[in-house]
């Protein structure tokens, strides 16, 4: 028999298949203890199947799913004491505020006088007190989605599983509630599952991501992790922005010389398990690379043309043309007191040796 498992939600090689169709392949995690935990991918990679499992709505063809220490790989939905969030809200119209936040409780025929805290409590926690008499079509898409998570969490579920629970509101109002329900996540100490395809999303709200691609995990780390030390060029062009160079390596170590694309020659250190005259990608994030001024040297620099220029308000993006027809953009703090080089000027590219992350071309895709 398999040995009970610590973690308070374990997958272990986890698969779906749908006759031919692989959605979901081997897919191994272990979730702690008030974690917030984000399924990040493209349409297609396996994350909402993979929720649906974990919620019991979906059964695997192979793996074994442990919560709280139980083995629940097919037990249904209502015995895994897991809440869910939905993008649609799923409020049920013709009740109240305070009844749609009372309905699981009454379900597990909680008593009347305990029902009221209960919704009192969870109204406050979610700062909306005021509106337990009102109707959801009175309340704002965020409002609205404030009450769908009180009523997930006003029955205190050990996990809760939110499933693009901010896809349908804007911009501004979704980067408000990014903020509140972290803060919520942080003050209550819930533990929480969630998908999104967004990446800053994922980036501003999780402890972890586990990013994944055709139905397989690619890899699991905090933001800065995937941020900064990618695995794949897959990692590196998805979460944030990238330039992905094609080199060779000269010389190993922490001293490495690796030749590029555009005739560059660029020093990184270059780790175990890469060898001289092995082919590999350069990851350099656009932030890393400043335009050099007259006189300004760096560890790694590169002359060109630049051939666009982007205004995004805070910033600017620069692309610039490397003779052999290499593009690299950059990224630099807008300032009104120094305005952007003309288009078609000649311009000096620098970054240092830390910024190059160096991937062996056999891990990438």
């Amino acid at each position: 028999m398999t040995p009970a498992i610590a973690a308070k939600l374990a997958l272990r090689g986890v698969g779906k298949s749908y006759g031919p169709v692989t959605a979901l392949a081997d897919a191994t995690l272990d979730m702690a203890e008030g974690e917030f935990l984000t399924l990040l991918g493209p349409s297609g990679s396996g994350k909402s199947t993979l929720l649906m499992i974990v919620a019991g709505l979906t059964q695997p063809t192979s793996g074994e799913v442990w919560i709280d220490g139980r083995l629940s790989t097919y037990a249904p939905p209502n015995k895994r004491d897991i809440g869910m969030v939905f993008q649609n809200y799923a409020l049920f119209p013709h009740l109240t505020i305070g009844e749609n936040i009372a309905f699981p409780l009454r379900m597990r025929r909680v008593a009347s006088v305990a029902i009221a805290a209960e919704v009192r409590r969870v109204l406050e926690m979610v700062q909306l007190p005021h509106v337990a008499e009102r109707m959801p079509t009175e309340l704002s898409g965020g409002q609205q989605q404030r009450i769908a998570l009180a009523r997930c969490m006003v029955y205190r579920p050990s996990i809760i599983l939110m499933d693009e629970p901010l896809g349908a509101l804007d911009r501004q109002l979704r980067d408000r509630m990014q903020l509140e329900i972290k803060h919520l996540h942080r003050r209550l100490g819930i533990t929480v599952l969630y998908v999104t395809h967004d990446q800053e999303e994922a980036l501003a709200m999780s402890d972890r991501i586990c990013l994944m691609r055709d139905g397989r995990i690619e890899q699991i780390g905090t933001p800065e992790d995937l941020y900064f030390r990618p695995r794949t060029a897959f990692v590196a062009d998805f979460v944030g922005e990238s330039n992905i160079i094609a080199g060779t390596v000269a010389a190993c170590g922490e001293a490495g010389v690796l030749h590029a694309a555009g005739g560059l020659e660029v020093r990184a250190s270059i780790g175990p398990g890469i060898e001289a005259g092995h082919p590999v990608k350069l990851v350099l994030r656009p932030e890393n690379l400043r335009l050099l001024h007259p006189g300004q040297e760096a560890d790694n620099t590169a002359e060109g043309t630049l051939t666009e220029t982007v205004f995004g308000g805070g910033v600017y993006r620069h692309y610039v043309t490397i003779p052999g027809e290499l593009t690299l953009a950059v990224k630099q703090f807008t300032d009104r007191g120094r305005p952007a080089p003309a288009l078609g000027a000649s311009v000096r590219l620098g970054w240092s040796r830390e910024h190059t992350v160096v991937l062996p071309h056999t891990e990438l895709h």
